[in-house]
């Protein structure tokens, strides 16, 4: 009897202890996702103006992804969902216990980023296996969460696995492989080291040289191209944005993120009619007013995108002055003016372009921009065209046109200046004013 008793006590103290584990993970997972500090939100685009007040990207924390411990929590039962699967055999099925020791419990230092369909974090696993292995060796992967609370939802992790399984190019993120376990899932993909496009044109302090925009431009509308025209099944994106396209250590692009796409039309159809999803500011306006969706919307995606390449501007910045909030209504005046273009090249570039290939590159964006779908060209057209553009030395620099245009620009600021000094003499002029309140409000002007 004491040797039973003892034996009730061991599993109960054990049982206690598995819960405090399991509750231990859930707490210690809900903080990793508060620890994102940017997000780009994909929604309905009809509804985006009351949910992120009309700017597009923003930055912002979802809610934290959860993971329920008990199997009456599933919202899904896992045999019905593995039916809606169609599983290609080059994915490797994880489970949550690999994924789990993969990525070091989901601590917060392995956090790779947050978007609408959870956290991403880094992890290590075996070559050829699903077997987590120590810390920088291995295979590096990213593996992203689905946040019961998020954007997206088991619809989109289903498209998410069901194309990219299918889908292999050199454009496009590779997918190692998923974990379906109750209400879980999770995605794993290869570790893309210089991270996405949006880090390097917004939010690091060095530019990205020319050559290096032109080159990750030709890797994206490749990846579109081999989407449009040489996939098995035409894919229609959907979601071309500078933060689903990340960047290998030699900075090639590859696509990721295809919880938004579709099949495109097949036989006689010339669009696939669909609910209006995507990101304020890229997607096509004919897309938006009927909900008719083509690959040329993909075209106009990618304008948009190429556009911020060239100017270092956000589609969408209510930020900027009245008249420019729209990156691509501010931009249309300066596409047909030849002298004008300069002033579309982002400023931080300091005349390290190519002339000849901004030229290009600049009508290449307003056709892809054309209000009418139909002129837009064909993906495989932009790759041509794009091609040449990388290796153009003709730097605007040396150029005595540009030096001019400078110049002229530069004098059109001192002008300025010396106005809003003059303006400032006279307002001098004024009674007097007490010391420290001048002080006061050159400070307030400083802030």
């Amino acid at each position: 009897m004491a040797s039973e008793g003892s034996n009730k006590q061991r599993r109960k103290h054990r049982g206690d202890n598995d819960k405090k584990l399991c509750w231990k993970n859930r707490f210690c997972l809900i903080g990793c996702c508060s620890f994102s500090r940017f997000c780009t939100k994909t929604v309905d685009v009809q509804d985006n103006t009351s949910k992120t007040g009309g700017t597009g990207n923003r930055s912002t924390n979802l809610s934290a992804f959860r993971y329920s411990v008990n199997n009456n929590e599933s919202t899904l039962s896992t045999p019905r969902a593995c039916e809606e699967l169609r599983v290609s055999s080059n994915l490797r099925r994880f489970t949550f216990n690999e994924l789990r020791c993969a990525t070091r419990n989901f601590r917060p230092e392995s956090l790779l980023g947050e978007g609408g369909f959870g956290c991403v974090f880094k992890g290590w696993i075996e070559e050829n296996g699903t077997a987590p292995v120590k810390p920088g060796t291995g295979l590096t992967i990213a593996v992203k969460t689905l946040n019961h609370d998020g954007l997206q939802g088991h619809k989109e992790w289903l498209a998410e696995v069901n194309f990219l399984g299918d889908l292999v190019h050199p454009n496009l993120v590779k997918l190692i492989g998923y974990c379906i376990e109750d209400d879980q899932r999770l995605l794993v993909y290869e570790f893309m080291p210089r991270g996405s496009l949006e880090n390097h044109l917004f939010r690091r302090s060095l530019p990205l040289p020319w050559s290096t925009r032109m080159k990750i431009a030709l890797g994206a509308a490749r990846g579109l191209s081999f989407l449009h025209e040489e996939a098995e099944r035409p894919v229609i994106y959907r979601d071309f944005k500078t933060s689903n396209i990340l960047l290998d250590v030699a900075y090639n692009a590859k696509l990721s993120d295809f919880g938004l796409a579709k099949d495109g039309p097949e036989g006689d159809k010339t669009h696939v009619s669909t609910r209006v999803m995507g990101t304020y500011g890229y997607a096509a306006p004919e897309y938006v007013m009927t909900g008719h969706l083509t690959s040329k919307s993909d075209v106009y995606s990618f304008g948009v995108v190429l556009l911020e390449m060239l100017t270092g501007r956000r589609s969408m910045d209510k930020n900027r002055p009245h008249g420019e909030h729209s990156l691509v209504e501010w931009a249309r005046p300066y596409f047909r003016g030849r002298r004008r273009f300069y002033q579309l090249i982002d400023p931080r570039l300091e005349g390290h372009f190519s002339i000849k290939g901004s030229h290009k590159a600049i009508h290449l964006a307003y056709l892809c921009l054309n209000r009418d779908p139909k002129v837009r060209p064909l993906m495989s057209e932009v790759v041509e065209i794009l091609k040449p553009l990388i290796n153009l030395k003709d730097l605007a620099v040396s150029s005595s046109s540009f030096q001019t245009i400078r110049s002229a620009k530069i004098g059109n600021a001192s002008t300025n200046n010396s106005s809003l000094n003059s303006l400032g003499s006279f307002k001098n002029k004024q009674p007097p004013m007490r010391t420290h309140t001048l002080k006061t409000s050159r400070n307030e002007k400083e802030q």
